[in-house]
C-alpha cells in the first residue's frame, strides 16, 4: 500500500480517536464520526447502521441523507444492499447501486441522488454488529485501498460499540452486555439452577484499538509471535512422537503460526493506525466470517486452528486471561463456545451448572454433567457473544432455556421452582431405603449410570440398587494416548471397591460415532453413527480389547464381574467378543492370577437386527441391555444429534412399545435378565410404561432414581399396562396423553 495512503489512514484513525474521546453523548459522538469519515474520504454520503434486534438494522446516523431518517429508517436482514452486507458479511461495493441484485429504495432517506455504494459490515468475532455505509454520485467503484480504510475504521467502530461508546436511546442505541436475555438451546441434562456466568475462554476486551505509534506497536506484535511460536514449538516437542496424527494437528497449527501472510496483513493494519491487539482480532474477525461460510470440513477446522492462535495472541498482548480460574465465583454457571470431557473434568464439582453454544447430547462432556447431575444446556446460540463473566445466569435444563442478567420477574418465578424441586428431592431422600414396590406387589431394580470413580458416592445417597452401566470410554477420551493395562485394572478395581458389593457392569469401550480418540486415526465417515464404532472397534483392534477384559479380570481379583459389549448387531459378534474373553481368561488362568468367582457377559441391543437374532444368541448371552438412546434413532431412523428431527419420534408411541414387547418376549422365553438403560429409564412416566410392558431392571442417572421410584411405589402396573392396552387399541400413536391423564387421578 503506497505509504501516502497509509499516511491517510492513520489520519483518519487519529481524527476518530479525537471524535471517540469527546465528551458526547452517545449519539453526538455517532454522528462525528459519519462527518469526519464523509469529509475524509471524500464522500457525499457515511451512514452507519446498527442492529436493534437480531433481525433489524437501523440507520443511526448519516451524513448526506435525509436527517429525518436517523432512527426512522430499518430493513430486515438480508433486505436491500445494507441488509445483504449484514447477512453476507461481506463487503457489497457497486458503481450503480440501483441496479444492483436486492437494491432497496428507500424514499425518506433522499438516496436517490447517489449511483456508487459501498457496504462494509462491522462486525467484532465473526458477529455483525451494523453495516458501515458510504455512497457518492459519481458512477464508480470504490478503490480497494479505500475499501480497506473502510475495514479498518469498521473494525474500530465495533470495538467501541462493544465498550459502550455509542449508547443512547432506541434499542439500536443501548448498552450491549446489559439487558436482560433469553437464550433458547437443547436439554442434555435436566435441573434447574442459578449463579453467576464463568466464560472458559473470557473475552479479551480491546480499549486501545487506535494507536499513533507504528514501531511500538509492530514491536509489541513481533515479540508476541515469536513467543506464540515458542509455545507451539514446545507443544510439538511434547508430544507423542510415535502419533503421527497427533503430530499432523500441530504441525499445522505451526504453520498457521509461522504464517507470513498473516503477520504481514497484521503489520499493514499496525502501520495504518490500529493498536497490536486490534490488528489481530480484525484479522479474527475476518477468518471467523470466512469460518462462517465455509461448507469444506477441512478448511473450517483449519479457520478453528487461526482462530484459536488469535486467541491465544491477544492474551500474550493483553495479559487477559492468564489467571482466570482465580476469579471464579462461588457459584459458577460455566459458559463455553463447546468443552471437552477432560477440561471439563479439570474444573470438578465445583460448577453448577453448564451453558454451551454448540455441544451435542451424545458427547462425554454431556455424561460427565449427567454424571455430576448438573443442568446442561447445548446449542444455546449467542451465548459466549451476549455473556460476561459474573453476570447473572438462570439455568433451566428442564425447558432447555437460561435467563441471563434477568430481571426481578423472571428471578423470583424461577426461585420458586428451585423451591419447589428442593421440597421434592426432600421426600425422595423419605423413601431412599425403600425397595421401588408397586401396589401390585411388582419390585423394580433401579440401578445407575456411570462412568467416573467420583460418581460412585452417588451409589448409596441415591437408593440405586447398583451400577447398570459403567461407560468405560472416558478414561480413554480424557487423555492423549492410550492408558495402560496397569492403569485401568487400578481404576476399575477402586469402581468395585466403592461399590461396596453391588453389581456393576461394565460396558467395554465405546468409542466411534460422537467419541473419538485424539490418539486414533480419525476415519471420515458420512455417517459415524452407523459406521465403525463400539464392538466393531474392538473387534478389528483385538488388542485394544483383549488388554481391556484383562484389566477387568484382574480389577476383580475373585470378585464377581459383569461385563457387556456395546452396538453388538448379530450373533457373530457376541461370539467373536466372547471368544475375546475367553482367551483373556485363558491368559489369566495361565498366569496364575486369580479368576472372578462369577462372570456375567452380556450386549446391549442398540439395534432392531438383534431382536431378531436366533435363539441361540438369547440362550447364550448372559444378559442383555436395551441401550434406549441409539435404539430409538435407528428404530425411527432419527438422528438424535439433529434437532430437527429426534424430538418428533416418541418412545411411548406404540410402534416402538410394540417392539420392545417382542425383546422382552424372546429374553422371558430364554430366561435371559434385560434390563433398559438410557435417558428415557430416568423419566417416570417412560420408566413406569416399561415397568408395565415388563422390564424389570431400569439403569439411569443417579438423580432421577427417587423421582422414578416414587412414581412406581404409587401406581398398580396392572391397571397401567390397562390402560396402554385400551390406548393401543383405540389406534392412538402413542399412549402418552392416556397414561398421563390416567395418571392425574390416580398420585
Amino acid at each position: 500500500m503506497p505509504h501516502r495512503l497509509e499516511t491517510e489512514s492513520r489520519k483518519l484513525l487519529g481524527r476518530l480517536r479525537e471524535a471517540l474521546a469527546a465528551d458526547n453523548e452517545g449519539q453526538a459522538r455517532l454522528d462525528a464520526v459519519v462527518d469526519l469519515i464523509a469529509d475524509s474520504m471524500g464522500t457525499e454520503v457515511c451512514s452507519i447502521y446498527l442492529f436493534r434486534d437480531a433481525e433489524t438494522l437501523e440507520l443511526c446516523a448519516t451524513k448526506g441523507l435525509q436527517a429525518e431518517a436517523v432512527h426512522q429508517t430499518r430493513m430486515r436482514l438480508g433486505e436491500g444492499l445494507v441488509g445483504r452486507t449484514a447477512k453476507t458479511r461481506s463487503v457489497v461495493n457497486t458503481a450503480d447501486a440501483p441496479a444492483s441484485k436486492g437494491f432497496r429504495y428507500m424514499p425518506e432517506t433522499g438516496e436517490e441522488r447517489f449511483s456508487s455504494f459501498c457496504g462494509v459490515p462491522i462486525q467484532r468475532l465473526g458477529e455483525v454488529l451494523g453495516v458501515l455505509v458510504v455512497q457518492s454520485k459519481d458512477a464508480r467503484e470504490y478503490t480497494t485501498d479505500e475499501v480497506y480504510a473502510l475495514e479498518i475504521v469498521a473494525m474500530v467502530i465495533a470495538e467501541m460499540t462493544e465498550l459502550g461508546a455509542f449508547v443512547g436511546e432506541g434499542a439500536a442505541l443501548s448498552a450491549r452486555h446489559q439487558q436482560p436475555v433469553l437464550l433458547r438451546g437443547s436439554i442434555a441434562q435436566e435441573g434447574a439452577t442459578e449463579g453467576l456466568v464463568y466464560l472458559h475462554e473470557p473475552r479479551v476486551v480491546i480499549t486501545n484499538p487506535i494507536s499513533d505509534d507504528p514501531e511500538t506497536e509492530s514491536a509489541r506484535l513481533h515479540e508476541a509471535i515469536e513467543q506464540l511460536r515458542a509455545g507451539v514449538d514446545d507443544m510439538l516437542v511434547g508430544a507423542n512422537t510415535a502419533d503421527n496424527d497427533q503430530k499432523q494437528v500441530l504441525e499445522a497449527y505451526r504453520m498457521f503460526a509461522n504464517s507470513s501472510s498473516w503477520l504481514r496483513r497484521m503489520q499493514e493494519d499496525v502501520q495504518n493506525g490500529l493498536s497490536a491487539e486490534a490488528a489481530v482480532e480484525k484479522e479474527q474477525s475476518l477468518a471467523r466470517a470466512r469460518m462462517s461460510r465455509a461448507t469444506d470440513a477441512y478448511l473450517r477446522e483449519r479457520l478453528h486452528d487461526l482462530d484459536d492462535l488469535s486467541n491465544k495472541l491477544l492474551r500474550l498482548l493483553t495479559g487477559q486471561g492468564a489467571d482466570a480460574r482465580a476469579d471464579m465465583p462461588d457459584n459458577p454457571i460455566l459458559v463455553a463456545r463447546n468443552i471437552g470431557p477432560g477440561e471439563l473434568l479439570e474444573y470438578g464439582k465445583k460448577i453448577k451448572g453448564i451453558v454451551l453454544e454448540e455441544g451435542s447430547v451424545g458427547s462425554h462432556a454431556t455424561i460427565v454433567a449427567r454424571a455430576w447431575a448438573i443442568p446442561l444446556i447445548i446449542n444455546a446460540k449467542g451465548v459466549t457473544r451476549e455473556a460476561l463473566n459474573g453476570d447473572p445466569i438462570l439455568v433451566d435444563g428442564e425447558q432447555g432455556i437460561a435467563h441471563l442478567r434477568p430481571d426481578e420477574t423472571v428471578h423470583a418465578a424461577f426461585r420458586d421452582k428451585i423451591e419447589m424441586q428442593t421440597r421434592a428431592q426432600e421426600r425422595y431422600a423419605s423413601i431412599r431405603d425403600l425397595p421401588a414396590e408397586t401396589k401390585c406387589g411388582e419390585v423394580i431394580s433401579l440401578q445407575m449410570n456411570a462412568g467416573l470413580i467420583a460418581d460412585l458416592p452417588s451409589l448409596e445417597g441415591s437408593g440405586a440398587e447398583g451400577v447398570g452401566l459403567f461407560r468405560t470410554e472416558l478414561q480413554f477420551l480424557i487423555r492423549n494416548q492410550m492408558p495402560r493395562r496397569a492403569e485401568l485394572s487400578a481404576l476399575y478395581s477402586r469402581v468395585l471397591n466403592a461399590a461396596g458389593g453391588k453389581r456393576v457392569a461394565f460396558r467395554t469401550l465405546d468409542i466411534g460415532s460422537d467419541k473419538v480418540l485424539t490418539y486414533m486415526k480419525p476415519n471420515d465417515e458420512p455417517n459415524p453413527a452407523m459406521g465403525w464404532r463400539a464392538i466393531r472397534v474392538g473387534l478389528d483392534k483385538p488388542g485394544v480389547l483383549r488388554m481391556q477384559l484383562q484389566a477387568l479380570l484382574r480389577a476383580a481379583n475373585g470378585q464377581p464381574l459383569a461385563v457387556m459389549f456395546p452396538f453388538i448387531t448379530q450373533i457373530s459378534e457376541f461370539r467373536a467378543a466372547r471368544a475375546e474373553m475367553d482367551k483373556a481368561i485363558a491368559r489369566e488362568t495361565k498366569l496364575g492370577h486369580a479368576l472372578p468367582v462369577s462372570l456375567e457377559v452380556g450386549a446391549m441391543l442398540e439395534t432392531p437386527s438383534l431382536a431378531y437374532a436366533p435363539d441361540a444368541f438369547f440362550e447364550e448371552v448372559d444378559f442383555v441391555s436395551v441401550g434406549g438412546n441409539d435404539l430409538k434413532q435407528f428404530f425411527f431412523a432419527a438422528d438424535r444429534e439433529n434437532e430437527r428431527v429426534r424430538k418428533r419420534y416418541d418412545t411411548l408411541d406404540c410402534s416402538f412399545l410394540s417392539f420392545l414387547s417382542h425383546v422382552i418376549k424372546r429374553c422371558e422365553t430364554s430366561g435371559t435378565p434385560l434390563s433398559f438403560c438410557g435417558e428415557d429409564a430416568g423419566r417416570p412416566v417412560e420408566a413406569l410404561c416399561l415397568a408395565a410392558l415388563g422390564v424389570r431392571t431400569l439403569s439411569m442417572r443417579p438423580a432421577s432414581v427417587g423421582p422414578v421410584k416414587h412414581l412406581l411405589r404409587r401406581v398398580d402396573l396392572n391397571e397401567v399396562r390397562k390402560v396402554m392396552d385400551d390406548a393401543i387399541a383405540d389406534g392412538n400413536q402413542s399412549v402418552r396423553r392416556a397414561v398421563a391423564d390416567w395418571l392425574v387421578y390416580q398420585v
